[in-house]
């Protein structure tokens, strides 16, 4: 039987979701805490309590840290040195890294000209408010960030200019974002392996600004239309992820794209859609490994 790890956090929920997937089709379960993982480089081995990680067949990365952060990126470059060893990954960290920086996502989805909310960056102030200004409401985005910590909303008002100067102490680089309506919901439209696996809806809790079940939002299921199914799929395919979901919203001027996500949600598709994706992605994977 194959010998395939999850790497992420064994008190996450949809960590130990695909580890009994994997452990059920495998017979074994190892996971992978990146925070605990040493490279000897004199041996040239990358170990975790007492595992010597070659030794593995493949490894799943679901999570490398609680948290998007500079530091991720170094956790990526170790097991981006495994799969230069001949270890099969999914999805490849390479492939991973472009993705944690919401400016570098934003770069290269702004490249194949894929549709985004009005978008702004910058480290100085003054152009920042005169943003604000402009765009009327605006979210300032970290970053590193995810399910919308650290954003903070700034308005037009004799306030802004404290505001801008209290993100920017923890955000050198402001990523401003016009602030846009949204029809109470926005989308998670998923891949895995480049197909269309179904979309999910996240819906706004009354009274939060924005949609995250952190924020008290719900899934439900959504059936989108083909114009944005082949949007999100454009913008997929940038990245090249085994597993992704594209975050899009439906606007006057047609549908728009936040983000491509580097790691993806399974949450969503589960209470949604009744679409267990950790079991579709282990089947993936082990598919794969007999292929190659």
């Amino acid at each position: 039987m194959k010998k395939i790890a999850v790497v992420g956090l064994a008190d996450n929920w949809s960590t130990k979701r695909l580890a009994d997937a994997v452990e059920e089709k495998t017979g074994s379960r190892y996971v992978i805490d990146m925070e605990k993982v040493y490279y000897d480089i004199e041996k040239g081995e990358i170990i975790h309590d007492g595992l010597n990680m070659a030794s593995l067949d493949a490894l799943i990365i679901k999570k490398v840290g609680a948290v998007y952060s500079p530091k991720l990126l170094d956790r990526l470059e170790l097991l981006r040195l495994l799969e230069e060893k001949g270890q099969k990954l999914f999805s490849r960290p390479n492939k991973i890294i472009r993705l944690l920086d919401r400016l570098s996502c934003t770069v290269t989805l702004s490249i194949a000209d894929i549709p985004m909310p009005p978008t702004i960056i910058t480290e100085d102030t003054e152009k920042a408010y005169d943003v604000v200004q402009h765009f009327g409401k605006s979210v300032f985005k970290p970053l590193y960030s995810t399910k919308a910590r650290g954003m903070m909303v700034i308005e037009a008002n004799n306030g802004a200019k404290k505001d801008i100067q209290d993100f920017k102490t923890s955000n050198p680089v402001m990523y401003i974002q016009k602030m846009i309506t949204l029809p109470g919901k926005d989308l998670g439209i998923t891949f895995l392996g480049g197909d269309y696996l179904g979309t999910y809806a996240r819906v706004r809790n009354k009274g939060s600004w924005n949609t995250t079940i952190h924020s008290g939002g719900k899934y439900e299921a959504y059936k989108p239309s083909q114009e944005m199914i082949d949007l999100a799929h454009k913008a997929q395919s940038l990245f090249g992820l085994d597993f992704t979901c594209v975050d899009v919203v439906e606007t006057d001027e047609g549908p728009k794209v936040f983000e491509v996500s580097a790691f993806g949600g399974f949450r969503g598709l589960l209470e949604a859609c009744d679409i267990d994706v950790a079991k579709l992605y282990t089947d993936y994977v082990l598919r794969r490994l007999d292929h190659d």
